[in-house]
């Protein structure tokens, strides 16, 4: 029995049996001497979804790591770190209290850290006379500790499955961009064959392609991709066999040099349109008017920024797009990537764009990249943030933060 190893929360904080699992289970591992507490904050980066905490709370959790004197996670130099709220909320780029509390129990539940709470709340350590720690209260890092081994292997299965999911979109798009060039060369072209219908098969194929897919979904729409693209290789082929057998070598002959005009007539309306496009232009911006939102429908879309305004509120468009910059340092989006979204959907667009990232920060892994694919997307008239905030009002339900 592993008794004198629970402690509970100080306060109007509420105990549940899992929390009390979650210490049990600390306690009972069998941890290694000492581990690098960044390693650890890795891995548990990796797996975030798996563990539940979303990246603002795993911001919260690098502030408390660095309160931890030793880069090695040890018993031997304790596992309680005691920063006051004002300290963590510099640290985690100075959000809110109330945001700060929120995030803090994400980390507990998730199992990440433990509360070592003092009789009346208060963080803070007892000293011996030599100025070495004999009893702090505050957070213990002892499940970073514990289950760094587990974390690594979370990490790695998460790391292993975005890579084969990654092989399987690249399969697919291969194939996909190999059935649509042959259809068209064989239409083009007059090739015998009814290309409308298996034009009309790759559409539907297409339009099967989920928003967001599983990888079993998309293992089964590449496989039918793939087998579509060997059967118009096998029907062109076919083709071309009977057509070679026909002709004799002057025949080929002339077929190769007509081929080579043929070419050449047809290169050349493609090479004048794009020199009729100035290389200089600067980009346009394509993107609606953001102010056609009413900032109260933009906040109800994207609550989560609130809590970066000031006091935890944002009243005006000044104070949100203040926010946005925070989050973007915080989610570690580049500078350049910003610069480049404010180019092209306007100051208020990229900052809105920011918004809708945090508050979907759990489903997207990079989200300095997302953003650089929305703004592409939006160079070429192929984004609206519209429909992008209505989908969120709807996920976010009734109840949600109102503008101040």
């Amino acid at each position: 029995m592993h008794t004198g190893n629970v402690t509970t929360p100080f306060g109007r904080r509420s105990m549940t049996l899992a929390l009390v699992k979650g210490q049990l289970d600390t306690a009972a591992a069998k941890s290694p001497r000492s581990v690098d507490k960044w390693k650890v904050f890795r891995s548990a980066c990796e797996a975030r979804e798996t563990l539940g905490v979303t990246q603002p709370a795993l911001s919260v959790l690098n502030a408390l790591l660095s309160f931890y004197p030793e880069t090695e996670l040890s018993e031997e130099f304790g596992l309680v770190v005691f920063p006051s709220n004002s300290q963590l909320s510099v640290r985690a780029h100075g959000i809110s209290g109330t945001t700060l509390r929120r995030h803090l129990g994400a980390l507990v539940n998730a199992g990440l850290i433990i509360r070592n709470d003092s009789p009346n709340g208060k963080r803070y350590a007892h000293r011996d006379r030599t100025g070495a720690i004999e009893k702090a209260f505050g957070f213990s890092l002892a499940p970073m500790l514990a289950r760094a081994e587990e974390l690594a292997t979370m990490a790695q299965a998460i790391a292993a499955e975005r890579k084969s999911f990654r092989v399987l979109k690249e399969r697919l798009s291969l194939s996909r961009r190999d059935v649509r060039k042959l259809i068209s060369a064989a239409m083009e072209e007059g090739a015998a064959g009814d290309w409308g219908a298996i034009e009309e098969q790759f559409v539907d194929l297409i339009q099967r392609i989920p928003r967001s897919p599983t990888r079993p979904q998309l293992a089964a729409i590449a496989e039918e991709m793939e087998m579509l693209r060997d059967e118009v290789v096998n029907v062109l082929e076919i083709q071309l066999i009977s057509a070679k057998q026909d002709a004799n070598d002057d025949q080929i002959g002339r077929h190769i040099q007509n081929s080579k005009s043929e070419s050449i007539t047809e290169s050349e309306p493609r090479f004048d349109k794009k020199q009729d496009e100035t290389p200089d232009q600067p980009r346009k911006v394509v993107a609606e008017p953001i102010k056609a939102f009413p900032l109260s429908m933009v906040l109800r879309s994207c609550p989560d920024i609130g809590d970066y305004g000031p006091g935890g509120a944002i009243g005006n468009w000044r104070e949100f797009m203040a926010a946005a910059v925070l989050v973007r340092s915080m989610l570690g989006i580049s500078p350049s990537a910003y610069q480049d979204a404010c180019d092209i959907m306007g100051q208020e667009g990229a900052a809105v764009a920011i918004a809708c990232i945090l508050q979907r920060g759990g489903h997207i892994n990079s989200p300095g990249g997302y953003l650089r694919d929305l703004t592409r997307r939006a160079e070429k008239g192929e984004f609206s943030l519209g429909p992008v905030l209505m989908a969120l009002i709807r996920a976010n339900g009734p109840g949600e933060k109102k503008a101040g």
